[in-house]
């Protein structure tokens, strides 16, 4: 990740607020890896009606954490965010092919533009990629 500094063309309230979104969805998303290993009744609940057996709560809390970890880390938050959209995405149609509601089917697509959002305002890269600036 590219420092804001003053050569930087990202403002310094972009740079925050972008901190400030990756800082979130870091937090949920460990919040999220935690309770695949702890196992509460919800996730329990939530497993169960996904179609997904508790031997696999580990495994997935582990790939999470794994990407969560890639993501928070500023040199690999981009291939992080990148292997976090495809966790996401798989989030999105496990909820379609449970016939969840909409808020449950787009609140991964929402957390993923959460994610790349934190990328997109604090490191000009991925701005002068998409052709924006900020």
């Amino acid at each position: 990740m590219q420092k804001n500094t003053q050569n930087s063309s990202i403002s310094k309230k972009a740079f925050w607020t972008g901190r400030i979104c990756s800082t979130l969805a870091v937090l949920f998303l460990l919040f999220d890896s935690a309770g695949k290993f702890m196992r509460p009744a919800q996730v329990i609940e939530a497993s169960a009606r996904l179609g997904f057996p508790m031997s696999l709560s580990v495994t997935i809390g582990t790939l999470l954490l794994a990407c969560t970890v890639i993501y928070a880390i500023p040199r690999t938050s981009f291939l992080g965010a990148i292997l976090l959209t495809g966790y996401l995405g798989g989030a999105v149609a496990i909820q379609m092919r449970v016939g969840s509601s909409l808020f449950e089917t787009l609140f991964p697509v929402m957390f993923a533009v959460l994610i790349w959002a934190g990328i997109f305002l604090r490191d000009d890269r991925l701005g002068s990629l998409a052709g924006a600036q900020i």
